[in-house]
């Protein structure tokens, strides 16, 4: 039966949601996320998401999305957009539904300028890093298809807290730090001015707004660990909870690089861990790391481990 593409109206929520955890069986989504997630977006618009109808019946969505408001200073990206998520329902795959989806958005990224698209490492509000290809390895081969491209791998990993205690080695090396004259402690009203600066300054200035967000939105300021030198200037940070109030969800955390070398990271991180647990937490978890990267192995040798892989995908449009 023929599909019929057009852009997304709020009658479209409940089916388009009812498709996506139809089709993307390890990433469901609940309506309340996917407003706050995508609707409620600041760059969201709603003749980027596009809806595939069959009989009247929504079988697909795709999403496409540009900025619209600066992410950091002024700069808009121009010329750059993100398909945070794709689904085509499972009684309706392999009909070229999907490739009419990525055909109307390709159009409609042409019309607003954008020459080079992404899946899916869109921030502030990505659902994943990217395509997992042992979930999906149908999807993968169809933005391979398509012309993606992948761009880097990324992980996620998890960490059981239920038997969690603090090593002796770590709990050693805080009396040490502490004994030096460095501060390891939950953060203060009085800190957060310098964190965000430290943040968004040495770090990524996303995390500078999660920080300011989570804040905002509630977060307890007990769930961000500290560390200053025996000078006094704030060099690292480790926080939970950050992101969509979700307790078990670690991060952001990262050390100046001057102090790398100390044993901060893994002091903050086993802070965090040890007050998470305390919090109630079962487990901890994030979404995004480098397998390989020095904070892969930090968290590997504090008990994580990999539990998705994910591959950010990009492709030029053609004009």
């Amino acid at each position: 039966m023929k599909a019929t593409i057009r852009s997304f109206t709020g009658a479209d929520l409940l089916p388009v949601v009812a498709v996506w955890n139809a089709a993307n069986h390890a990433d469901p989504i609940t309506v309340a996320r996917f407003r706050n997630l995508i609707l409620a977006d600041p760059n969201f618009d709603a003749s980027g998401l596009q809806v595939a109808e069959v009989n009247g019946e929504v079988v697909g969505a795709l999403y496409g999305v540009r900025r619209l408001t600066a992410h950091f200073g002024s700069d808009l990206q121009a010329g750059t957009g993100w398909i945070p998520f794709f689904a085509v329902h499972p009684e309706h795959q392999r009909a070229g539904i999907g490739t009419k989806l990525f055909e109307a958005a390709r159009l409609w990224f042409s019309e607003r300028g954008v020459n080079r698209v992404h899946f899916s490492s869109y921030t502030p509000n990505y659902i994943v890093p990217g395509l997992d290809r042992e979930a999906y390895p149908g999807a993968f081969a169809w933005l391979t298809a398509l012309g993606f491209t992948v761009q880097y791998e990324a992980v996620a990993m998890d960490r059981l807290l239920v038997d969690y205690r603090m090593p002796e080695h770590i709990a050693q090396h805080i009396q040490d730090l502490r004994g030096r004259g460095y501060e390891l402690r939950a953060a203060t009203d009085q800190d957060v001015p310098e964190l965000i600066s430290l943040a968004g300054d040495s770090f990524n200035p996303d995390w500078a707004r999660g920080i300011r967000e989570a804040l905002t939105g509630g977060l307890g300021i007990d769930a961000i660990t500290i560390a200053r030198t025996p000078e006094g200037p704030l060099v690292g940070w480790a926080m939970h909870g950050t992101y969509e109030g979700m307790t078990e969800r670690f991060g952001p955390f990262g050390v100046r690089d001057d102090q790398r070398g100390t044993g901060l990271g893994k002091v903050l991180l086993h802070l965090t861990l040890e007050h998470m647990r305390a919090s109630g937490a079962h487990n901890a978890w994030f979404l995004w790391t480098d397998e390989n990267s020095p904070a892969g192995h930090l968290y590997r040798a504090a008990g994580f481990s990999v539990t998705r892989r994910f591959s950010v995908m990009t492709a030029a449009l053609s004009s």
